[in-house]
């Protein structure tokens, strides 16, 4: 049974991760409908910010966390500004394929020797990985970060959403809008806010991700960046509180099956998920059904 639990907090671990980058995808969704593909290479990007910021600045934590986000951030809005709004009004295939060539760009530009290079590359820890036992499980000082981190952005991000006049204006754009450009609210403001918003959480998640995985390379948002998808998708695209529940479901599928099957298996019971959840309720756990005025 402490085999069990232990695999359970592990999961958790990762989940939290994915939960960082999920929410990204799925405020995207909600206000744009883009499934913005290149939001697993943003994640990549905040992830190298903190390499340098820990390695060659030796900067503190918190610092190293306000160095990703601010990257990350900055990237993403000038990613919706140069390649996403101008194709905001065509077919949303057009759209699509953008954002698989701004992920592919991404990933090959920054392999070049002149930016981050090809190579896997140390993630320096910037404390020593420590443990102590609770309850019978082995808890590190590790997990304690990526848990009260993650659970802090989560309320950062309530906050924001809900008690703020930028987030009443993301909702009423999620909801449509035309009515709410028509009622004052800055459309293209709140749109950019939205990716930067997204990608500050992926930013803090690349940092997490490369402190518990240290080893990072430009194509390591792939995986993590497919996983978080499918985790928005099976709690419902669009959703807060479904992304962040399917990634804490995902995070326990990939553990349980590497602990209690194989780890071969770890990647390919995300898609396997992503299938059953397509067929079974394409709407996602706590997604709701959208309908389209013709």
């Amino acid at each position: 049974m402490d085999t069990f639990v232990q695999q359970v907090v592990n999961g958790l671990q990762i989940g939290f991760v994915y939960a960082l980058i999920a929410l990204g995808y799925t405020m995207v969704y909600g206000i744009v409908r883009l499934i913005n593909f290149a939001h697993g290479d943003v994640f990549m990007v905040g992830a190298f910010i903190g390499l340098y910021a820990i390695e060659r600045c030796r900067l503190p934590l918190f610092a190293v966390f306000l160095l990703a986000v601010a990257g990350a951030a900055l990237l993403a809005i000038v990613i919706e500004k140069i390649a996403y709004r101008p194709l905001r009004d065509s077919p949303r295939i057009a759209s699509l394929i953008t954002a698989i060539g701004v992920s592919l760009f991404l990933e090959y530009f920054t392999a070049l020797r002149q930016v981050f290079g090809p190579n896997y590359y140390s993630f320096p820890r910037p404390f020593a990985v420590s443990s102590r036992e609770v309850c019978g499980v082995e808890l590190t000082n590790l997990q304690t970060i990526i848990f009260l981190t993650t659970l802090g952005c989560l309320a950062l991000l309530y906050y924001v959403v809900h008690r703020t006049r930028m987030g009443r204006a993301m909702r009423a754009v999620s909801h449509d809008h035309v009515t709410a450009g028509l009622m004052g609210v800055n459309v293209n403001l709140v749109i950019s806010f939205t990716f930067g918003l997204g990608a500050a959480l992926a930013g803090v998640g690349g940092v997490l991700y490369g402190i518990a995985y240290p080893q990072v390379n430009t194509f390591m948002g792939v995986m993590p960046g497919l996983k978080a998808f499918t985790a928005a998708v099976l709690g419902g695209i669009g959703s807060i509180p479904g992304a962040v529940l399917g990634a804490l479901i995902m995070g326990q599928s990939e553990t349980l099956t590497a602990a209690y099957l194989s780890s071969t298996y770890r990647d390919g019971i995300a898609f396997v998920i992503l299938i059953a959840v397509l067929l079974l309720r394409p709407t996602g756990i706590l997604g709701v059904p959208r309908t389209e005025k013709v």
